[in-house]
């Protein structure tokens, strides 16, 4: 399973008002581990950066002119999310202005649905959590993901925090299993990979007689409570 965790800092609020993306982060989770593999770009929005938007994220429009359009990099950022789904907090904004970019360079599938799904973890958090804050920064806290590099929103650091809390919010990483160590392995071995009993060399702790007359005792009580599904 590809996932792909993904982030965007724009110039406001709404493209309905013209703004743009300034910033995309996105991290690579394959059997729901980082692999390692990013996608990072700052991006020349050709406008003016809303003061709002600057002081969340602390990206001002002069250090973004050397930077590409993202028309020149809209190719790239595809082929990258392409066939993955994407774990998206608050997917409608993200993908909102994704979708007003690839518009405005006439792209011939705009549609993000196009290239991969989308899952919002915004509405998972609601779903598990109602009634309670659900931002990035409350997720991290009721998760205990370490945000303290954090000083100001950037993509690629909120999309690494986003894949902490969905790891955390969807069970972990499932450490119980014998994963492999790397992206190459797990496409190799794959989620059915068979792992051999006589190589585990497990420790097995027998119950003492006390444990089984007092285990005994218990599913006697039941029995005489009702029934018992347990008994010899």
């Amino acid at each position: 399973m590809r996932q792909i965790v993904l982030d965007t800092e724009t110039t406001g609020l709404s493209p309905l008002q013209g703004h743009r993306i300034i910033e995309i982060g996105c991290i690579e989770l394959i059997n729901r581990r980082p692999t390692g593999r990013e996608y990072h770009r700052f991006i020349n929005p050709e406008r003016d950066i809303d003061e709002g938007a600057e002081r969340v994220h602390g990206i001002s429009r002069e250090e973004l002119q050397g930077h590409p359009r993202f028309a020149e990099i809209a190719d790239e950022l595809l082929a990258f999310i392409h066939g993955a789904e994407l774990v998206i907090h608050n997917a409608d904004f993200d993908v909102g202005f994704l979708e007003h970019e690839l518009n405005l360079m006439k792209h011939l599938q705009p549609l993000i649905s196009q290239h991969a799904q989308v899952l919002d973890t915004l509405t998972l958090a609601r779903e598990m959590h109602p009634g309670q804050r659900n931002s990035l920064d409350a997720l991290c806290k009721r998760y205990s993901v370490d945000s303290s590099r954090r000083e100001v929103h950037g993509a690629l650091i909120d999309a690494e925090l986003l894949a902490n809390v969905y790891l955390a919010m969807t069970g972990g990483q499932t450490a119980l299993l014998l994963e492999p160590e790397t992206a190459e392995d797990a496409f190799a071995g794959g989620a059915g990979e068979v792992v051999r009993s006589d190589d585990l060399h497990l420790v097995v702790i027998r119950a003492s007689a006390e444990e089984l007359a007092a285990h005994r005792a218990f599913l006697q009580r039941m029995q005489d409570a009702g029934s018992c599904l347990w008994r010899d």
